[in-house]
């Protein structure tokens, strides 16, 4: 990724995701933008496929952050069986920090103070970020987000994020592993903790997930596709429901009927992360 004369290291802390839908402007927990649009960056812009990156620096068309969610894409359609649609992901991509979290203040005041957003709405599905040491993750995990909205009439909450959470690892690692999700979720199987789909699948508002639950629903995408031909096919023929119709059913009933002890086989699924050479990850 080509550094910016405006880039800097990012203070340690914990990194909170949001996603926010504005499908009527009437529906509770939704936000509308309350400032001007002149106030986004809008000097330079790059097209790749579906995205739109709009700036106040230059990007060129081949900048390694530009060409990652090129692959990205491709990798998202690939992975997920998911065909990907022409319809634009624009990224909002700010100079620094202090510039987007003014913006956001202004335009969307009632939300949490994050470090990107994805906001779909029918006329524009967006990313805001700012350029810093996190910028790529950042932008594959709400790219990824906006690639979802894109192709599928609906996407419930925590599969949304856990999806998110799984293609915004960067790396070669074909399996993707989230270094921190694995040695957090291995510490809290020690400590008691069990999975509940069903749980993950009653929450409807992202302010409501914890960081146990960002970790458990990347968990359970990671199960899916990589434990069994099988595992993999629940989650692909769930997908594909979910391009079909804006009233899914439940995943945790499809996961029942065809894996009984799937909670069990989950434990177990995180209990074997082996990550010899793996450091955490800050955030």
């Amino acid at each position: 990724m080509t550094d910016h004369p405006n880039s800097f290291g990012m203070r340690d802390r914990l990194r909170w995701w949001g996603i926010v839908c504005l499908f009527v402007a009437t529906l509770i927990g939704c936000a509308t933008p309350t400032s001007p649009l002149s106030a986004l960056p809008a000097k330079h812009s790059v097209r790749a496929e579906q995205l739109l990156v709009q700036s106040d620096f230059k990007l060129s068309r081949q900048d390694p952050l530009i060409v990652d969610l090129e692959e990205l894409r491709e990798n998202v359609g690939e992975t997920l069986d998911v065909p990907m649609q022409d319809r634009e992901v624009v990224v909002y991509l700010f100079s620094n920090e202090s510039e987007y979290s003014e913006y956001m203040q202004r335009a969307y005041p009632n939300l949490p103070p994050r470090r990107a957003f994805f906001i779909g709405s029918p006329a524009e599905l967006a990313v805001y970020a700012f350029w810093g040491s996190q910028v790529k993750v950042d932008l594959r995990h709400e790219y990824t987000h906006g690639l979802l909205h894109a192709g599928l009439k609906t996407v419930p909450l925590w599969l949304d994020e856990g999806i998110a959470e799984y293609f915004e690892v960067t790396g070669s690692d074909p399996k993707r592993i989230n270094v921190e999700h694995a040695q957090r979720l291995s510490t809290a199987v020690q400590n008691g903790w069990r999975p509940d789909l069903r749980r993950l699948e009653g929450i409807d508002d992202v302010a409501e997930m914890h960081r146990l639950d960002y970790q458990e629903s990347w968990a359970w995408v990671h199960f899916l596709l990589h434990d069994s031909a099988d595992t993999r096919m629940i989650l692909l023929d769930y997908l594909k429901e979910l391009r079909d119709t804006s009233q899914p059913g439940s995943l945790a009933d499809h996961i029942e009927s065809e894996m009984p002890h799937a909670a069990d086989r989950l434990l177990g699924y995180v209990s074997g992360f082996f990550l010899p050479h793996a450091t955490a990850a800050t955030f």
